[in-house]
């Protein structure tokens, strides 16, 4: 079998791709590389560094399978340049999906987000809720999942909606709240928790990426799946850090009104089970910062990055 990953140098793609390898398919990575190149050269893998907008950089004759992760990740960054984040985010979707259809592309797997839901009262958000997007990430997301649904007379249509991520990547992100609250107790030794009564779902990223892997191995299985199995308000997380990396926690407010528990019944009625607990994330994070292995840095910060690397007049 031969999948294109596209975003494949990200947070998630540099822990999928390996996982796709090992499997002993071949795998087609592509990237803007904005944060690096942290792929291990493998005979099966080809690397391209090109950008999803330019729609006609990959050659899909022979893919039997996308798994499409490129995007602008999480909201202040999708705020940080409105049009940028459309144009890389949803009208490439759009493109890519017309031509893997016209290409014969067997299956199309698509990352989502669970923030498509914007904010919710309902005690468990399934996927039959109405969208109520409230960012440009969150819209780009909505939009283009239905521009892929109208794909799935044509190819198999795959549609995660994936809780937080957490855990350790070769391409780290320490923006996300596990990850960034372990990184504040073992660098400050102090957590600063926003407001912290907001109920998050959560995934380990190895589920996240052993997920897509699940998919392209069941096209079966088709239509729009959650995937997020450990609902923890922010403060619950925090004292779940603190377990293993002792630090004292400040509580400030937070305009942050987002607070939602993310069902994913329909996900383990596929047969598919979580093997990670946010608790695992925690202590991987700590053991490879002990080792070493693992600092903090700006690229593992995807707004503040981009603010100064990728596109520093974006901040101005």
């Amino acid at each position: 079998m031969k999948i294109l990953v596209t975003g494949a140098c990200g947070y998630k793609g540099t822990r999928l791709v390996p996982q796709l390898l090992a499997k002993g398919w071949q795998v087609v990575a592509l990237d803007t590389m904005w944060f690096g190149n942290f792929l291990e050269p493998h005979p099966q893998l080809e690397v391209i560094r090109g950008d999803v907008r330019d729609h006609y950089g990959v050659n899909l004759a022979g893919i039997d399978v996308i798994i499409h992760l490129a995007s602008i990740a999480n909201d202040p960054c999708g705020d940080l340049d409105p049009k940028l984040t459309w144009e890389v985010s949803a009208l490439p979707t759009m493109k890519l999906a017309d031509e893997a259809a016209r290409a014969g592309v067997k299956q199309f797997i698509y990352a989502s987000s669970g923030s498509v839901y914007g904010v919710k009262e309902e005690d468990q958000v399934t996927e039959d809720l109405r969208l109520e997007p409230i960012s440009e990430y969150n819209k780009t997301k909505m939009c283009a999942e239905r521009i892929l649904l109208s794909y799935a007379d044509r190819m198999a249509v795959q549609i995660v909606r994936p809780a937080t991520v957490c855990g350790p990547s070769p391409r780290m992100r320490f923006d996300v709240s596990v990850n960034m609250l372990t990184i504040q107790a073992l660098e400050r030794k102090r957590i600063t928790v926003f407001g912290g009564d907001q109920t998050r779902p959560n995934i380990h990223i190895d589920d996240i990426t052993g997920l897509y892997v699940f998919l392209a191995e069941n096209p079966q299985i088709t239509g729009i799946y959650n995937a997020g199995f450990e609902n923890m308000s922010i403060m619950d997380i925090a004292r779940t850090v603190t377990r293993y990396a002792p630090a004292e926690i400040v509580v400030t407010p937070s305009n942050d009104p987002r607070s939602y528990r993310l069902s994913s019944n329909r996900l383990l009625a596929t047969g598919f089970r979580p093997r990670k607990t946010v608790a695992n994330a925690i202590q991987e994070i700590i053991a490879l910062y002990q080792e070493g292995t693992l600092k903090d840095a700006d690229r593992f910060h995807n707004l503040r990055w981009m603010q100064n690397v990728v596109f520093p007049r974006a901040a101005e």
